[in-house]
């Protein structure tokens, strides 16, 4: 389905390669051209990679982060790599970008456009206050826009390659700007659901098969102090607001050291900061306390705290840092199977009624189907099964908004709709999708029309030159995952 694949969804899930993370050594990071290379060495590229994002180079990070999809340390990994590649290969190639070619691009990048072009005062702003925190200069902007240079010659040279037909084209054209007319028949697990009935021994049986995996869940308790931007300082930026958190940073680090005194008391060396203690009630990682629900990174750390070691590092939040010191703990045990009745229950019904409603969405898209082979329309089956069609707003699978701004618009579109785009992309007027499940209910979709485009004039070339752009891309990213197999890229396990 080439007009999803290459333009109707984040060009970063095309490929998708998970590197093993628990193979990575503690102090190596990895093996490449016949080297180690260091953590040090590694944590400096995700450094530049922050720096990259914040300069809004969005192509550039797109094609080095390729097949990480949303996962952020994948992402990393993948931009490290990548990165020792490039060098590697720009090298070899000879490519040199200019002082001059430098800083034109540097003149281009999101980061420093203002009203009327390149802002100097915002170029500074970020040199003088962004860099230091992540430990970086000037240079390495510099850098990053060389690197970005030799990417696109590089993408230049492999270009060559590649062509899109006009078969292709118009085929692709059609399928992504005709407007579809859609109908759709929905199934509610509330229909189904009140006909299925689960016996006790259908739940005997059940924890017999999985007494194991039934267990209540472990609470924790903890005690905590904050240190956190007053509601001024929250309003602070830039220089102002680092320096403030830098503050907070270093009382935290203080209080942290005098915890790993012999015999610390935690109440006691809040005292002697002069830190209030908040103390939360007993909580599950599914269900937290309040106090510390706007956060899950809280949560996560009140459940790393053992009796061995029940002080937390400074947790880094938003407007500030908690340090959490362990006061109970419960451990999850076996669930009875009376205990366990309602969760078994409650599981059994959910699975028999999507099974149900999977089996009778089956038999009415094969009786749709056949009724459209011998002629008939959709709506005397429709009818006979006592169902009422629901008429989607017409769509394209590349709408007007979308094209503006891509990635958003994805964002904001239904997991649903875009579930029937895919589902419906590729069929005839006439024809019926399959049983499509939906959250907890499910769904069939029949096309009833599709409507050309009128005027395909400027959408046409613009569609022709975003499918080869992208194309370029996908050649690149396979070129460097080709390159990286070729250096003897290996993790190392630790």
């Amino acid at each position: 389905m080439i007009v999803i694949a290459i333009l109707a969804i984040p060009f970063i899930f095309y490929f998708v390669r998970t590197p093993d993370y628990g193979a990575m050594g503690r102090d190596q990071f990895a093996r490449i051209y016949d080297r180690n290379v260091s953590m040090l060495e590694a944590q400096q590229s995700a450094r530049l990679l922050n720096l990259a994002q914040t300069l809004g180079m969005s192509d550039f990070v797109g094609t080095m982060t390729a097949g990480a999809g949303l996962d952020q340390n994948q992402g990393a990994v993948q931009f490290i790599v990548n990165l020792l590649v490039l060098r590697h290969e720009a090298e070899r190639l000879g490519l040199r970008p200019s002082a001059s070619e430098v800083a034109e691009v540097v003149r281009t990048l999101p980061a420093f456009h203002g009203d009327s072009g390149f802002d100097i005062n915002k170029f500074n702003d970020l040199v003088q206050n962004g860099l230091a925190p992540l430990g970086l200069a000037e240079e390495h902007i510099e850098q990053l826009v060389r690197d970005q240079i030799c990417l696109s010659e590089i993408q230049k040279l492999l270009a060559a390659g590649v062509s899109l037909p006009k078969s292709e084209l118009d085929e692709n054209f059609q399928r992504g700007y005709d407007k579809l007319y859609v109908n759709v028949i929905r199934f509610r697990s509330a229909d189904f659901d009140k006909d299925v009935t689960i016996s006790d021994e259908d739940v005997q049986k059940y924890y017999d098969a999985h007494k194991g995996e039934l267990r209540t869940d472990e609470k924790r308790k903890v005690e905590f102090v904050q240190l956190t931007l007053n509601e001024e300082e929250k309003k602070l930026a830039g220089k102002e607001r680092i320096e403030a958190l830098q503050k907070l940073a270093d009382r935290a680090t203080d209080f942290t050291q005098a915890l790993l005194e012999k015999g610390a008391d935690f109440k006691q060396a809040a005292a002697k900061s002069q830190l209030p203690v908040h103390e939360t009630g007993e909580f599950t990682a599914a269900e937290p306390d309040p106090q510390l629900k706007g956060d899950q990174q809280l949560v996560a750390a009140a459940f790393k705290l053992s009796v061995q070691e029940p002080h937390s590092d400074a947790v880094q939040v938003t407007d500030g840092f908690y340090i959490l010191h362990l006061t109970g703990k419960t451990d999850a045990r076996p669930l009875t199977a009376e205990e366990a009745k309602p969760k078994i229950v409650d599981a059994l019904k959910k699975t028999r009624t999507r099974e149900v409603m999977s089996t009778k969405g089956a038999e009415m898209v094969q009786q749709l189907r056949e009724a459209k082979k011998s002629g008939q329309p959709p709506e005397a089956v429709i009818e006979k099964a006592g169902v009422k069609p629901e008429k989607l707003a017409a769509f394209s699978l590349i709408d007007e908004e979308m094209e503006k701004s891509e990635g958003e618009q994805q964002k904001k579109q239904s997991p649903e709709l875009l579930t029937i785009k895919d589902a419906v992309a590729l069929l005839n007027p006439g024809d019926v999708t399959d049983f499509m499940p939906s959250g907890t209910d499910g769904l069939i979709a029949i096309l009833e029309k599709r409507e050309p485009l009128g005027d395909a004039g400027e959408k046409k070339a613009a569609f022709e030159k975003r499918i080869l752009e992208n194309k370029e891309r996908i050649v690149v990213v396979e070129w460097l995952r080709d390159r990286q197999q070729a250096a003897g890229l290996e993790f190392k396990k630790g």
